[in-house]
């Protein structure tokens, strides 16, 4: 079950007055929160290969700033300062099966548009300098103290500090300062610049959205438009007027190809399919599970009897419909289904969690089945009962 972790704001007020807007602090937003991972446990993960980890530290009192990129190795802790560092775990919730858990509870956001959780594990006085994202970021305080210090709007001709391989801003104009206890939870919205300085030592989780660029959406956008076009589409100028000046591209040709380009862009389910294909690309996605043969319903049925199933820790699903059909769209993949499937795939991605019962009632046609078969050979499903976290068996060791 999730929880409102908005304090005395309702979800409604937040999102009128506050989301992509301004900052908002929420103290106690998670009362008596439990941190999901010890410090050491955190650095252990930063031993592994396939785990995007960073060491930052600071230099001097003003930087600059020196990033390091793990894996890493005992070694390398015992070398670090006494202070003026910060590790930086990405997408714990693909590892930790409770941090998936976690994200659950910030589903009053389409969950198409979380990208994952970061853990920042800091000593007294990390930080990763003053900076700003190009994304919304929700900043729980797990455990410790950090002092947040709250500047100016952003964008990219904003100054940075040279000589670093971090974005760290060389002028911050500060405007408000908060300290954030264990349970507190601070909202920022894209392009604010902001600073965070650990007081003594403190863990942070920072909750990430996704937000393409219009670069990364006109990339997408081809690849969804090109193959449903034909060499028959074509620029045309019928009804034009005698040129006046025969060189002169006019208004009227302008608009005229803005016209022809956008005509396809003007289809909801392809507006659909941009947002759903290129917001549920995998993170990584040389890390997803490998598929396994797959079974036929009977087969399934029989496998899965009696269990709880989940959704594994990778998967992103979202889903559209329109008076025709139902879109279903699975890192990166889409795939066509009648509008029967509409109860099956929103469940699918509006749950984290499902009974055996519930998704056989749900299937309702070969499609549906289909869906779930694919989606289990995929390993997008799992059974409840195999779940093994990060920590189970030999890595405590």
């Amino acid at each position: 079950m999730t929880m409102h972790l908005l304090g005395n704001l309702s979800i409604d007020e937040f999102l009128r007055d506050y989301w992509q807007q301004k900052p908002v602090l929420i103290r106690n937003a998670w009362p008596n929160f439990e941190p999901l991972l010890s410090a050491q446990e955190l650095a252990g993960l930063s031993l592994e290969d396939d785990i995007e980890s960073r060491l930052i530290l600071e230099q001097g009192q003003d930087g600059p700033w020196e990033i390091r990129k793990g894996p890493f190795s005992e070694t390398d802790y015992r070398s670090l300062p006494k202070s003026h560092w910060t590790l930086l775990i990405q997408a714990i919730d693909h590892w930790v099966p409770e941090a998936a858990e976690l994200l659950e509870h910030f589903r009053f956001i389409p969950s198409w548009r979380i990208d994952d959780l970061m853990i920042s594990y800091a000593v007294d006085g990390g930080s990763v300098g003053p900076h700003y994202d190009q994304y919304d970021v929700f900043l729980l305080q797990a455990e410790g103290q950090r002092e947040w210090r709250i500047g100016q709007h952003c964008d990219s001709n904003s100054p940075i500090i040279g000589n670093t391989r971090l974005r760290i801003l060389s002028e911050f104009e500060e405007t408000e300062r908060w300290v954030l206890n264990p349970g507190d939870m601070l909202y920022l919205p894209p392009q604010l610049a902001h600073y965070g300085i650990a007081q003594g030592e403190c863990m942070t989780y920072s909750i990430g959205f996704r937000a393409p660029s219009v670069s990364q959406l006109l990339e997408t956008s081809l690849d969804v438009v090109l193959p449903t076009l034909t060499e028959n589409q074509r620029y045309c100028d019928a009804g034009i007027q005698p040129a006046v000046s025969a060189s002169r591209i006019d208004q009227q040709a302008t608009e005229r190809l803005a016209n022809l380009l956008t005509s396809e862009l003007q289809k909801p389910e392809v507006l659909a399919k941009i947002l759903g294909q290129l917001m549920t690309e995998p993170k990584y996605s040389e890390l997803l599970p490998e598929a396994e043969s797959e079974i036929t319903w009977d087969e399934w049925l029989d496998t899965v009897e009696g269990e709880s199933l989940l959704r594994h820790e990778h998967a992103r699903f979202a889903y559209f419909t329109d008076d025709n059909q139902c879109l279903f769209f699975n890192h990166g993949e889409c795939t066509v289904l009648p509008k029967s499937c509409t109860q099956l795939v929103a469940t699918l991605g509006d749950y984290r969690q499902y009974s055996i019962d519930q998704l056989q009632h749900l299937a309702l046609d070969d499609q549906g089945k289909n869906l779930l078969l694919q989606l289990w050979a995929q390993q997008m499903i799992y059974v409840e009962s195999d779940t093994q976290g990060v920590f189970d068996g030999d890595c405590n060791d």
